[in-house]
């Protein structure tokens, strides 16, 4: 980028030895350089996606009084991209499931990231059934760019353990509250994703696919991911404006990392506030609720016009 401005620069300064009139060429690329560059969503994202932002084993640990991880599939192996266990808050017995990234790049080879296999989401799903079993809450902690889409992957069935996901936390008979505490992308964060409540970190994002993939598909070119990131409304205030959150949760001045325990005494009060409530609810409707809930998501009640509106939107972007 600093090239392409030198270079800019030299192109100005050949234009006005030569007499050339080139201001509105120059006016155009000077404004496709400086996309995005002052967005506060790019700015999320970054922050989003920062290596020492705490992930789920740190919240966790901040959160709970004790807490034992628990591993493996019973199919195939463990996955350290997707954690879980037994945690107490106040004595209070729950189950943790979470994304977890590394904070170097040892721990994210290790860690895969946080893109979690197949094997991934079926311990997930064998600790919420677990939690079921004995009657406990469950708490997700959201925060991968999504399921790892690897060949290994696909023919382990990665599509089908998280389809199975969705069908069966949808159908738990246990209070389940979801975080978003970094990137919520695609069906990895679905996959743990269906709850009773889901509240976004103030700076993490929920998205469908992410700006880089949008830029390249709907916009064609990879590198206005900027711009495409203003496009999706993927921040925590775009989302609870759109009714799809039940809540922000406030980080630290330059993000959760320089105060970790702040934003963790939130989740913690968030967490024993929202049980207490959940408790008192029947089961059965529990599961009615999460399933309006997910239908709700996606509909519009705009005029034909808007609609009609969004159409052309979004034929124009084929085009």
């Amino acid at each position: 980028m600093d090239e392409l401005k030198n270079k800019l620069e030299e192109l100005k300064d050949l234009a006005g030895k030569n007499n050339l009139d080139i201001n509105k060429s120059l006016s155009e690329i000077e404004a496709m350089l400086n996309v995005g560059k002052n967005s506060p969503t790019w700015e999320k994202v970054q922050l989003a996606r920062r290596l020492d932002r705490p992930g789920a084993l740190e919240f966790i640990n901040l959160i709970c009084d004790e807490f034992i991880e628990l591993h493996g599939d019973r199919y195939f192996k463990d996955d350290p991209a997707l954690i879980g266990g037994i945690g107490t808050i106040d004595g209070q017995a729950i189950t943790f499931i979470g994304n977890q990234k590394g904070s170097n790049l040892k721990e994210n080879l290790y860690r895969n990231y946080g893109m979690g296999g197949p094997e991934g989401y079926r311990k997930a799903l064998r600790l919420a059934k677990q939690a079921e079993k004995f009657h406990r809450p469950i708490v997700t902690l959201i925060d991968t760019s999504g399921a790892y889409p690897g060949p290994e992957a696909e023919a382990r069935g990665i599509g089908e353990a998280i389809a199975q996901n969705l069908k069966h936390f949808s159908l738990l008979k246990v209070p389940i509250i979801c975080f978003v505490i970094g990137e919520g992308g695609s069906g990895g964060a679905l996959g743990i994703g269906v709850g009773d409540k889901l509240y976004m970190l103030e700076n993490s994002i929920y998205s469908v696919i992410s700006p880089e993939g949008f830029a390249s598909i709907l916009l064609r070119d990879s590198n206005k991911a900027k711009e495409a990131a203003d496009i999706m409304k993927m921040t925590a205030k775009d989302l609870f404006e759109f009714g799809i959150i039940h809540g922000i949760i406030p980080e630290a001045p330059g993000g959760v990392q320089n105060d970790p325990a702040y934003t963790a005494n939130m989740i913690k009060e968030l967490i024993l506030s929202n049980i207490a409530v959940l408790k008192k609810k029947k089961p059965e409707s529990l599961i009615r609720y999460r399933s309006r809930k997910i239908r709700e998501i996606g509909q519009f009640t705009e005029n034909a016009g808007k609609e009609q509106d969004l159409f052309g939107l979004f034929s124009r972007l084929f085009s």
